[in-house]
This record gives structure tokens, C-alpha cells and sequence, in this order.
């Protein structure tokens, strides 16, 4: 008996923002940011749609995937660093859309490792109590209501969209492996600063332009090169296995450059690496389950399968885990 991923599902918007407008806009070449970051475009939310919107739809597909009924969730998890609002928790209002009404519903703040901080947290929950039968884990992110897009940066990188999965007991397999790290001395390498406690919203932080995504991508990127091959040697480790017994690898989708050099610091084969960063760009918390859902709709993933899947978030908080696949 094991705690496993039962169900998948994901929401992009309609809307396209391609390079050509992107670049015309922050007047850069549309070359350059394919070379820097390997996108060519993302997703943007309706105006009217927020976080709760993308996730509840998601979960939609996701509880479809599973076969199961809103009200037969325990527990609703949204993963997010770009809430409805700063209170109550945006997963409130994801499990009155659902109307899941049995759940207990709750945020994690973890920024882009979030799913995976959720998905750790699902399982141990359905393991301390059997009367739980399933968890649905959101990852969604509505990036475009806080990025400038007259500036060079994050305007490149970030998209909007939501992915999920339905958490439940299996009679093998399941999530096999977890690590979940943070280093807080690291927090200043970004974030969105203002709209907190620390900057309350004011026409000095608008002006400033704390409510805009922040980050220092270059130390972030050398961060991360150093990091990945602990983390990744960390899981299989708990498994007594090595990375040629995975079989598929779901990573964040930071950046389509970065994914490049992520493959060959590990020295692997690049086609066991599932990626859609070039045409959604970097959903944050949502871009694991996206792109899950995108090899499972594939069918890159069959019963007994390893998968492993990696993030890093600002934070800085970062994780892993390896799930034998049971669908």
C-alpha cells in the first residue's frame, strides 16, 4: 500500500503573449530572448480571472483524471506566490469553486518549489490519518498581475497557469522519496516586496515598483547549478538507486536555458527530461503539474515508472521527490 498521484490536470489561458509583442514592447531583439531564456511565449489570465479561477479549473480536470467527486476530497492545497489577495487563503476560495465542501482547504508559500512542498505534505497527511482518502494539490500562479512588461527580466520569463493533481492511496508505488530545504540568509535574491507587513501598499511602494516580480537571476542560476546535484544525489540516495533507474524527469520550468544546463550538470540523456518552458514560460508553483499533465497526456509515463521531479524557488526554498507511477 503507498500514497500516489491518482489523477492529473492543468488550465493555460487563451491568451498569447509571443516574443514579437514581448520584444516590442521592452525593445529588445526577439533572438535575445529566445537565446536567454528558450521561450517563445506564455499564457495571460483573463482580466477578470485570478489565481482561485486557474487552480479551480485545473482541479476540475484533475479530480476528472482521478475519477472521483469534489466531495469525495479530504483536503484542498494550493500552492501559489501569487494569492487572490493576501488574506484568507486563496485555497478557500478554490474549494467554494469546487464545492468541496468536506475539505479543509489551505495555501503553501513556497513560491516555484511549492508543488512540491504540497505534494510532501499530502502525502504525510494521508499517511498520519487513514480516514483521509484524497488530497488535491494545486500549483497556480496569475504572474502577469505583478510583472512590468515595459521592463527587461521577469517580463521575459514569467507566465500564468494553473496544474493539479489529485493525492490518494495506492496498492503499490506512490511518492517513494522527498527532501524539502530552505535558506532563508538567501531571501533578498527575490520575491515581490511589496503589499506586506514589511512594505504595506502605499503610493511610495507603487511607484517604486515593489509590487513587481524582484529577482537577481544570475546569482540564482549559479545558486541552483550548485545545489541541483546535492538535492538530486539526496533522493536517490533514500531509494539505494541512481539517476539511469529514472525514468522520466518533470523539473520546474525556470528558464529553457537553464533546463539545458540542469541536463548537463546531472550528465544525462536529455530526452528523459519533460519541458513545456517554451511555450508556457515559468508558472512558478504551477509549472510541475503542468507539465506532469503534459507528459501524462503524452503518455510518456506508464505504471512502474520512476519519475523525479526538482524545484528551486525563491526563498530560497528548494526540493525533490521521486514517485513510482501507478496509473
Amino acid at each position: 500500500m503507498g500514497v500516489g498521484i491518482v489523477g492529473t490536470g492543468s488550465y493555460l489561458p487563451q491568451t498569447v503573449l509571443d516574443n514579437a509583442e514581448l520584444a516590442a514592447r521592452i525593445d529588445v531583439d526577439i533572438d535575445q530572448i529566445v537565446e536567454k531564456t528558450g521561450i517563445h511565449e506564455r499564457r495571460i489570465a483573463a482580466p477578470a480571472d485570478a489565481t482561485s479561477d486557474l487552480a479551480a479549473w485545473a482541479g476540475k480536470r484533475a479530480l476528472h483524471s482521478a475519477g472521483i467527486a469534489a466531495n469525495d476530497l479530504d483536503v484542498v492545497i494550493l500552492a501559489t506566490g501569487t494569492a487572490d489577495q493576501p488574506s484568507p487563503a486563496t485555497a478557500c476560495y478554490v474549494q467554494a469553486k469546487l464545492c468541496a465542501a468536506k475539505a479543509v482547504a489551505f495555501d503553501v508559500m513556497a513560491t516555484c518549489s511549492g508543488f512540491i512542498y504540497g505534494l510532501t505534505i499530502a502525502r504525510d497527511m494521508l499517511i498520519a490519518d487513514r480516514s483521509r482518502k484524497y488530497v488535491l494539490v494545486v500549483g497556480a500562479e496569475a504572474y502577469s498581475r505583478f510583472v512590468d512588461y515595459t521592463r527587461k527580466g521577469a517580463s521575459a520569463l514569467l507566465g500564468d497557469g494553473a496544474g493539479a493533481v489529485v493525492v490518494g492511496r495506492t496498492d503499490s508505488g506512490g511518492i517513494l522519496a522527498s527532501r524539502l530545504m530552505t535558506d532563508g540568509t538567501l531571501a533578498y535574491l527575490g520575491g515581490i516586496l511589496g503589499g506586506g507587513s514589511r512594505n504595506p501598499a502605499s503610493p511610495s511602494t507603487l511607484s517604486s515598483g515593489l509590487h513587481h516580480v524582484s529577482m537577481n537571476g544570475r546569482l540564482i542560476r549559479d545558486l541552483v547549478a550548485n545545489l541541483l546535484p546535492g538535492l538530486v544525489t539526496e533522493l536517490t540516495d533514500q531509494l539505494a538507486i541512481t539517476l539511469s533507474d529514472v525514468d522520466l524527469i518533470v523539473p520546474h520550468q525556470a528558464n529553457g536555458t537553464m533546463l539545458k544546463e540542469w541536463v548537463q550538470i546531472l550528465d544525462i540523456d536529455p530526452a528523459i527530461t519533460h519541458e513545456t518552458v517554451s511555450k508556457y514560460g515559468n508558472t512558478g508553483a504551477a509549472s510541475i503539474p503542468v507539465t506532469l499533465d503534459d507528459a501524462v497526456q503524452r503518455g510518456r509515463l506508464s505504471s512502474g515508472d520512476r519519475l523525479l521531479s526538482i524545484s528551486f524557488g525563491a526563498g530560497v526554498a528548494w526540493g525533490g521527490v521521486i514517485v513510482e507511477w501507478t496509473q
